[in-house]
C-alpha cells in the first residue's frame, strides 16, 4: 500500500427534512387546527480515529463524501426521521484544516477520537409550530436547513515516540529492522526508503516504544530538495530523535559534515526540534576506517555541537548488534523523562478573564446588477439560507419571506444600488425572482 499523508476532500452534510402544512380532519374533533409535523435533522459528517489505518490512502480516489437528508414531517404532528451521521475513519495523528479559511479544525491523536467537520441541517418546522392566538390556522411551513458544505485538508503526521533521521544510507532502515518487527526495504543505494516505516520496539525490562524510520534527508531538504521536505512534518511528532551518522566514510563526506547539514535542515524547518532529547548514533562501526573517523567525530562534536547542550553519542553496528542494546536502553530512559506529545494548537490558551457582550450584527448582503440575467442579484449567506428554507409553493410563506427580506434591509440595499420600479430581482443560487417596487 502506498503511503499517502496529505489529502483534500469535499464534504456535504445532509439537508434537514421539510416541514409540512396539514390540518386535523377527524370526526367529532371540532376546529382541529394545524397538524403538520417538523422535518428530521440531516446527517452530519464525523471523522473518527481508526488505529488500524496508517495512511490517507482511502482518500486518494474517494474525495467526495455526502450524508443523507432528513425525512419530511408527517401529518398528526409527526416529526420526520433524522438521518444517520456519516462516520469517516482516519489514521491517528491526522490534522484537519478548513481549506477556505485556513482554520485548524482539530488534531486527531487519541484512539477513537471524533471530530464533527460538517453539521447536518435542522429540520424545517411544520405549520403546527406557527399557530398563535392571532393566527390559529397558519398555512406556513419551512423547508429543511441546507447541510454544511466544506472543503477540508487532511494532513497525517506520524505518531512515533522515536524518530530516526540522517542522510540516505546512514543505516536507519537496518537499525529499525534489527530492533523491531518492521520489515523495511534495505539496499546499498540512496533513497531506498521513500515512505516512513514504523516498528514497535520491546525491551527486556518490559518497556516499549514506537520507532519511525523517516526517509533520508539531504542538503536543502527544508527548501524542498529531495524527499526529506515531504516528510519533515513527521519529525514534529517525535519525542526523542536518534540522529544516525555514517562512520564508514564511503559516502565521500566526513561524518561531521553530514551531521551538521542535517542539524541545519532541522533548524530551518522548525528550530524547536533541536530542543528535544537527542542521541547521536554513530553507525557502521564494523567498517575498517570507522574507529578512526569516530574518534575524530567525537572531538568535533564536543567542540561545536550546534545544540543548546552537547548530545550523547552512542556507537553501534546494526550488522553485529554491537551497542544496539545500550542504545535502546538510553533511548527508553530519555522517553521516560521526555514530555508527552500534545495536540496541535494554534494559540496558547490564556487564563485572563474576558467580558463578552452581545452585539447585533447586520446580515452580510450584496446587491449587484447582472447583465447576463438582466436583473439585480442578491447574495449573502443569511439571505440564501432563508430562501432555501422558504416553501415557494405557498403564497403565505412567500409573503412571509418578503417581509423577512425587508426586515433584513434588502429593500434599502436595492434602493441604494439604484433599483427602479419594475426591475427584476433574483436571489443567488435559486430560481426565485420578484419585481422591485417602492
Amino acid at each position: 500500500m502506498a503511503f499517502v499523508d496529505q489529502a483534500q476532500v469535499e464534504l456535504k452534510a445532509g439537508k434537514g427534512g421539510d416541514g409540512i402544512v396539514s390540518f386535523r380532519h377527524e370526526k367529532f374533533v371540532a376546529m382541529g387546527g394545524p397538524f403538520g409535523g417538523d422535518g428530521g435533522h440531516g446527517g452530519s459528517i464525523i471523522l473518527k480515529v481508526d488505529e488500524g489505518l496508517r495512511t490517507l490512502m482511502d482518500f486518494r480516489y474517494n474525495r467526495h463524501f455526502k450524508a443523507q437528508s432528513g425525512g419530511n414531517g408527517g401529518t398528526k404532528g409527526m416529526t420526520g426521521a433524522s438521518a444517520d451521521d456519516r462516520v469517516i475513519k482516519v489514521p491517528q495523528g491526522t490534522i484537519v484544516t478548513d481549506v477556505d479559511t485556513g482554520e485548524v479544525l482539530g488534531d486527531l491523536v487519541r484512539p477513537d477520537q471524533t471530530l464533527l467537520v460538517a453539521r447536518g441541517g435542522r429540520g424545517g418546522r411544520g405549520n403546527i409550530r406557527f399557530a398563535t392566538p392571532a393566527n390559529p390556522a397558519p398555512e406556513l411551513s419551512e423547508n429543511g436547513e441546507p447541510g454544511q458544505t466544506r472543503q477540508i485538508k487532511l494532513e497525517l503526521r506520524v505518531l512515533a515516540d522515536v524518530g530516526l533521521v540522517g542522510f540516505p544510507s546512514a543505516g536507519k532502515s537496518t537499525l529499525l529492522s534489527v530492533v523491531s518487527n518492521a520489515k523495511p526495504k534495505i539496499a546499498a543505494y540512496h533513497f531506498t526508503t521513500i515512505d516512513p516505516n514504523i516498528g514497535m520496539v520491546r525491551l527486556g525490562d518490559h518497556r516499549d516504544f514506537v520507532m519511525a524510520d523517516l526517509p533520508g534527508l539531504i542538503e536543502g531538504a527544508s527548501q524542498g530538495v529531495g524527499l526529506g521536505f515531504q516528510f519533515l512534518r513527521h519529525v514534529e511528532r517525535t519525542r526523542v530523535i536518534l540522529h544516525l551518522v555514517d562512520m564508514s566514510g564511503i559516502e565521500g563526506q566526513g561524518p561531521y559534515i553530514q551531521y551538521k547539514k542535517i542539524l541545519t535542515e532541522l533548524k530551518e524547518y522548525d528550530p524547536t526540534i533541536l530542543d528535544r532529547p537527542q542521541i547521536v548514533v554513530a553507525t557502521k562501526m564494523d567498517m575498517p576506517d570507522s574507529k578512526d573517523l569516530f574518534t575524530k567525530f567525537q572531538e568535533q562534536v564536543q567542540a561545536d555541537s550546534g545544540l543548546a547542550k552537547t548530545p550523547e553519542i552512542v556507537s553501534i553496528s546494526a550488522v553485529t548488534h554491537d551497542g544496539v542494546d545500550t542504545l535502546l536502553r538510553k533511548t527508553a530512559d530519555l522517553l521516560d523523562q521526555a514530555p508527552v506529545a500534545t495536540a496541535y494548537q494554534q494559540e496558547e490558551e490564556t487564563t485572563e478573564e474576558k467580558i463578552y457582550q452581545y452585539k447585533k450584527q447586520a446580515p452580510v448582503i450584496s446587491v449587484d446588477w447582472d447583465d447576463e440575467l438582466s436583473c439585480w442579484l442578491i447574495s449573502g449567506p443569511e439571505v440564501e439560507k432563508l430562501a432555501a428554507m422558504t416553501n415557494m409553493q405557498r403564497e403565505t410563506t412567500i409573503m412571509r419571506f418578503v417581509r423577512q427580506l425587508r426586515h433584513m434591509g434588502v429593500d434599502d440595499k436595492l434602493r441604494e444600488a439604484g433599483a427602479e420600479d419594475g426591475d427584476d430581482v433574483r436571489i443567488n443560487n435559486t430560481n426565485f425572482v420578484f419585481e422591485y417596487s417602492e
